[in-house]
């Protein structure tokens, strides 16, 4: 039996353990990388192919003649034509709760920046404004205690659920949200749009669909509290750049920590990554990427595989 994996380097190649997945099969072919017009030859006589980002389309899907089983490094599946799948035969998975702890350590870290100043306090002391002071202490810049504040989670599944825990243990006030394009009101939810005008900080975590596109613009960062902070270590299309760039520099909310962009990577660039304002954090897309959770990920693909193998059903989407 024969595997192949596309785009190894989405996962950082040189510090992870593949070898979970090499016990697996007979032969293992590693690509770093994988150019869209090469997939169809890589895979030419596999029957097992591990991807992160790769597209597997309906032609190639099809085309595949011994491909008999897809195994996603991510818990998205967008990349993937199901419907051709499910019409080959070919099995799908994906992975779930790999990458919890680092994302909301990741969620946390920004927040912590920006509510202490961080950044501004750092760069202050690189001036040499400390050995300057008059005190033996500055207090130059703002510093908000978390317990002070009350976090508002959008999108209440494994991340938002654990956000939502280490919120509270740092002695936030923690409300979830209700579904922004439901009118029902589920116990223990809080209108949409009270999240907006009541929080002091509010977490992104939910997925990108139609309803949900530039779900945070203009209308919604205006009626925000002026002192607000804005996570999104979710999808970046839930945001409106532009908006978000505009509320920023006019001090409609105080701070955003931003680590996903509607275009990955942004070639054709992003208002906020032309923001020079210390009131934003842009990281590139690493809230999940912690060493422990990459290979968190590849273990689990690594165990979707050999359920498969066994005849078993674990974490199939097809």
């Amino acid at each position: 039996m024969k595997a192949a994996f596309l785009d190894f380097a989405t996962v950082g190649s040189d510090e992870l353990d593949d070898s979970p997945l090499r016990e697996l099969t007979d032969e293992l072919h590693v690509y770093d990388n994988t150019p869209a017009e090469e997939v169809v030859s890589r895979i030419d006589g596999v029957d097992i192919v591990y991807i992160n980002k790769i597209r597997m389309t309906r032609e190639i899907i099809e085309g595949a003649g011994t491909l008999k089983f897809i195994g996603l490094v991510a818990t998205g599946v967008d990349n993937v034509d199901l419907e051709a799948a499910r019409e080959q035969g070919v099995a799908v998975c994906n992975i779930r709760a790999y990458c919890t702890n680092s994302l909301v350590e990741h969620v946390f870290a920004m927040l912590l920046s920006l509510s202490h100043s961080l950044g501004l306090y750092h760069d202050s002391v690189r001036r040499g404004d400390w050995a300057n002071a008059v005190n033996f202490c500055m207090l130059d810049y703002p510093l908000r205690e978390l317990s002070a504040m009350t976090m508002g989670i959008v999108g209440h599944g494994i991340l938002g659920s654990n956000v939502a825990r280490v919120a509270e243990a740092f002695g936030m006030d923690v409300r979830i949200s209700a579904r922004p394009s439901s009118d029902e009101l589920e116990p223990g939810r809080t209108p949409f749009a009270d999240i907006l005008t009541e929080c002091d900080v509010i977490s992104l975590h939910c997925p990108l669909t139609d309803d949900t596109h530039k779900l945070i613009g203009w209308p919604e960062l205006e009626q925000m509290k002026s002192s607000a902070i804005l996570i999104n270590t979710a999808r970046g299309g839930l945001v409106d750049s532009v908006a978000l760039v505009d509320a920023l520099a006019k001090g409609a909310i105080a701070a955003a920590g931003i680590d996903v962009l509607s275009q990955e990577p942004p070639v054709d660039g992003d208002p906020l990554l032309d923001y020079q304002g210390d009131n934003l954090i842009v990281t590139p897309h690493i809230a999940w990427a912690s060493v422990e959770a990459r290979q968190n990920a590849i273990d689990e693909v690594a165990k979707n595989v050999a359920a498969y193998l066994a005849g078993e059903e674990r974490n199939r989407v097809v």
